[in-house]
Order: C-alpha cells, then structure tokens, then sequence
C-alpha cells in the first residue's frame, strides 16, 4: 500500500469527520476513490505522485466525474499540507474536460404534452412543472402538497442535499407518487431522446420563458450556485433565435429603416455561431 492510499484512508477516518457531512456523500466519495483514482495514484509515494499521470486520468473521465476526482485530490494535499505531511500539492493547476453544453437538453412544455408517456404521464408532467429532482420528487407525499406549494424538506435517501435544496414550490397540479428507483422512468425518456433529469430542465426554462427573475429561480430550483441556474437561463431555442430576429425587423421597420430579410436571417445565423 503505497504513502497516498494510507492518505486517504487517514483523511477519512480523522479530516472527514470534522467536515460533519452525511454518510452517503462520504460513501461517494469512497467509491470515486475506490473506482477512478486508486488504481491510478494509490500506489505512489505521498510526494511522488506525477502530475502527468494525474492530469491523463483526469482527461479520460466524463466532465463531472472528472472535477469531483481532481477536488478529492486537492481537499486530500491540502489538509495534508496543513498537517506538514508533503509541501506540494500535485493536483494544483491541473484540468478536467470542459462540459459540453448541447443546445437542446429538454423538451417545452408543449412537447412534453405531445408525447404519450404510458403509465408515467402524470408523473412527467409533475417533473417538468415543479423542477425537483428525482430524489425530492420521489420523496413527495399528498401531506407535503398544502397552501398551494409542494414543501420540499427530504429525499429518498434522507435530508436535502443542502440548505438551498430546501425550499417551498409553488403546486400547478398532476401529483402522482414516483417509484423509488428511477430507472423504469428513463427508459421511456431515453425513447424521446431526454433524461429523466431533461424535465427539470423543461421548468427552468418555462420560469425563463415567462420571465422570472433568475435569482428566483434559483431558489425555485434549489440551486445552491447561481452560476448552474445561469448555465440554464443562456440556454437558447432555434426559435428564440427567429424570434429576436423578427422582433428586430419589427422595431427597425416601425422607425422608418426597414432591413433585406437577408439581413435578418443572417443575423440570426451569427447568433447561432457565436
């Protein structure tokens, strides 16, 4: 067993427990360790572990696996440098895949509509216009539906992930008790080319739509980072991008200096680019 593995096995043991976080994140973070960065790192000297072969590890794993196994490795080099165990930490300066942000992760409200979705309709239908996540959802029960607002307060697996999650959202109808599992459920959503977690992203962008403010949002959808629900709120349909060029057209066509349409399309496209 190399200096980095007994480490870890300190950090757990003494650093975490201090941090007071639950036991199904510290269990998360072990299978991380345990999955991705043992048979990589484990074996090294504690001050001997090479960037290099860190940073290709990291480069190989999706985009947010990756930044959870670069954080492991620096929160673990950090207390290990506060305690004098090495002087450098290895992860410093190292990168993870950029996220790839399609144009399109969700469906609108009247596509999700359109869609036959079997024995799950009312329960798609109550994911795309409350926005919690499977979790929350799933832990929902007629009892938590009172004064017009679903009181999210727990999930499956216990407590809210965090204070944020927390939170009271306003009830527009179609409760109906998910399973705990949500594997059923998103083999039907894969058919329609989304995931289960696509209809949180379906309330995000009918609050956008309708114009709510994103710091409401935010709170809405349990956000403890506003720059996620800002990642959502830049997310732009094919027909947003007409309609910005319409209403252009509009304005300048109202003043007197009516544009080629020409101009207009190409407006768009650069929109589209960019």
């Amino acid at each position: 067993m190399g200096r980095f593995q007994m480490l870890v096995n300190e950090w757990v043991e003494s650093f975490w427990a201090v941090l007071n976080v639950r036991p199904k994140t510290l269990h998360d973070y072990k299978r991380l360790y345990r999955r991705h960065l043992e048979p990589v790192i484990g074996a090294y000297e504690i001050d001997a572990v090479p960037p290099m072969v860190l940073q290709q590890k990291l480069l190989t794993l999706p985009p947010q696996t990756s930044r959870h196994c670069l954080m492991l490795v620096k929160t673990i080099y950090r207390e290990a440098k506060l305690y004098g165990v090495c002087v450098v930490n290895p992860a410093d300066g190292l990168r993870t895949p950029k996220i790839q942000i399609s144009d399109k992760k969700f469906l609108t409200w009247d596509e999700v509509n359109a869609i036959d979705w079997g024995r799950y309709n009312e329960q798609v239908r109550f994911l795309a216009l409350h926005g919690l996540r499977w979790s929350e959802a799933a832990a929902v029960r007629e009892s938590d539906i009172r004064d017009g607002f679903v009181w999210v307060s727990k999930t499956v697996n216990g407590a809210c992930k965090s204070k944020s999650s927390v939170r009271k959202v306003p009830y527009l109808g179609h409760f109906a008790p998910l399973p705990i599992t949500y594997k059923p459920m998103q083999k039907t959503a894969n058919l329609h080319g989304v995931t289960v977690h696509s209809f949180r992203r379906t309330y995000a962008y009918l609050l956008k739509i309708q114009g709510i403010h994103v710091t409401t949002a935010q709170k809405l959808l349990g956000h403890s980072d506003p720059m996620m629900t800002l990642r959502v709120y830049t997310s732009v349909l094919d027909s947003e991008i007409d309609d910005a060029g319409d209403k252009l057209f509009n304005f300048l066509s109202e003043n007197g200096n009516k544009p080629e349409p020409r101009v207009v399309k190409q407006f768009s496209a650069a929109i589209l680019a960019s």
